[in-house]
């Protein structure tokens, strides 16, 4: 929570026993369920293995995605829901000075996707942080976008910073697809996973 670094679903390996623990998914949450899901599980746990060397394949959908805010409201609500729960969770284990900045750190982030368009759920956040001693500042727009704040307005600047990351996403994924029907599943297969030479064992290698 105070580096912002999360970790998708299929990461996870965790047993029934450690899942019955933890609890039902929470179906109120229409954002961020799995994160709020995940804390418990570690709740319940009595730690975290990393194992080195190992991956999952990804399938990225677009805004049709549930970790996609876009405009909805119901999802931002979702939000204010789950940062309460995590921050009642971790200070559940330690309420020490060290996590309360961690929370804060968590808020900050969280803070980017309620604002400007709800600042009634910013001003919760805003209460929140204070509960933990700090403070939270409207967030900035990166430099890149910054210029079209006072040409376009706020809201437009927010919508190209996030909205047109995304569009580029979808145009390079829609290419590929494009691509890979044109080549032939075969041929596109074999430019991304090309064969490896198997090692040959003779008899003088026994020698």
């Amino acid at each position: 929570m105070g580096e912002n670094l999360y970790m998708q679903p299929a990461t996870w390996l965790t047993s029934r026993e450690l899942a019955e623990a933890a609890g039902p998914w929470d179906t109120r949450l229409w954002y961020d369920d799995d994160g709020e899901y995940f804390c418990r599980v570690l709740l319940a746990s009595e730690g975290t293995r990393f194992v080195p060397g190992t991956g999952v394949f990804y399938r990225v959908t677009g805004t049709n995605s549930i970790s996609y805010m876009g405009t909805s409201d119901r999802k931002r609500d979702a939000l204010l829901v789950s940062v309460k729960l995590h921050i009642r969770y971790l200070r559940s284990l330690e309420d020490s000075e060290r996590v309360r900045e961690a929370c804060l750190q968590y808020l900050r982030t969280k803070c980017v996707d309620v604002y400007p368009e709800r600042p009634d759920i910013f001003n919760e956040l805003q209460r929140l942080a204070g509960q933990l001693r700090g403070r939270l500042e409207a967030p900035r727009l990166r430099w890149k976008y910054a210029w079209m704040k006072p040409v376009f307005g706020r809201k437009a600047a927010k919508w190209a910073q996030v909205g047109l990351p995304h569009m580029k996403t979808f145009m390079v994924r829609h290419f590929d697809q494009a691509m890979f029907k044109w080549e032939g599943p075969e041929e596109a297969l074999s430019h991304a996973h090309p064969p490896r030479a198997t090692p040959m064992t003779t008899s003088r290698d026994h020698t």
